[in-house]
């Protein structure tokens, strides 16, 4: 069963996205998205992580970055920006959706 985790806390600020890598199974998908997002930055700590989580498809959200001032450029390699309507196929291709607060 296909899951959707989606984490939108900063992983400075609470550990919300170690807690949803550890419960995260092979063929999960991982949405990061409001402040979530920092975590794909090129250099942070999180990103480290994230770029060890393999078979686990990595998404961010494409507004998010930049309103936050973000460039594509400046986000670790497999991540895949997606936009809105790229957030809700996510949620309807999966089985269950895991929110991480």
């Amino acid at each position: 069963m296909a899951m959707l985790h989606t984490v939108n806390k900063s992983p400075s600020e609470r550990n919300s996205l170690d807690s949803c890598l550890s419960h995260a199974k092979t063929g999960s998908s991982v949405l990061l998205f409001e402040d979530g997002i920092y975590a794909v930055v090129k250099g942070s700590a999180a990103s480290g992580r994230l770029q060890k989580s393999s078979g686990i498809s990595i998404y961010a959200l494409g507004p998010d970055l930049k309103a936050r001032g973000i460039g594509e450029n400046q986000i670790i390699d497999g991540v895949t920006v997606v936009d809105y309507g790229g957030f809700v196929d996510l949620v309807t291709r999966h089985d269950n959706v895991q929110s991480w607060l």
